[in-house]
């Protein structure tokens, strides 16, 4: 298994994560559109300024996450650090769009109430299926 070739393919396919937060000792997690940047190895996602998420994260910036498969059991999960990012979602709009072309819309309707997250981490574990389990360094 090329570990680093499947974590690109998944993050580059896979649109939705789930988010977990925790506040208190009381977790939450919901689900998320995102694009990963392989340049810069950050994940994005953008969320509506004010909401729970928010709050949350400011609160405690250390996240988990997981892609949703939409087939079979390939997915990436990781644990890392979300910060809100200089960039906005009009910076990233193309690259969200490519990912999910109905992400337009949203951009259109409610670009200007949406805050960029930026998340960093440093492993990830890749799951391809019961025998194919691995974890990287990125």
């Amino acid at each position: 298994m090329k570990t680093k070739a499947e974590f690109l393919r998944i993050m580059a396919v896979q649109a939705e994560m789930a988010l977990a937060t925790s506040v208190d000792n009381i977790p939450n997690v919901r689900i998320v559109n995102f694009y990963f940047s392989p340049d810069s190895n950050i994940l994005y996602f953008a969320t509506f300024r004010g909401n729970d998420k928010v709050k949350e994260i400011a609160a405690n910036e250390k996240i988990a996450f997981s892609t949703i498969p939409h087939g079979g059991n390939e997915h990436v999960k990781a644990k890392g650090i979300a910060v809100k990012s200089r960039r906005t979602i009009f910076d990233l709009a193309e690259k969200f769009v490519e990912k999910i072309p109905d992400y337009q819309d949203t951009i259109d309707a409610a670009g200007k109430s949406l805050v960029l997250y930026e998340i960093k981490f440093d492993t990830a574990v890749v799951t391809l299926d019961l025998e194919h389990i691995r974890t990287i360094k990125l």
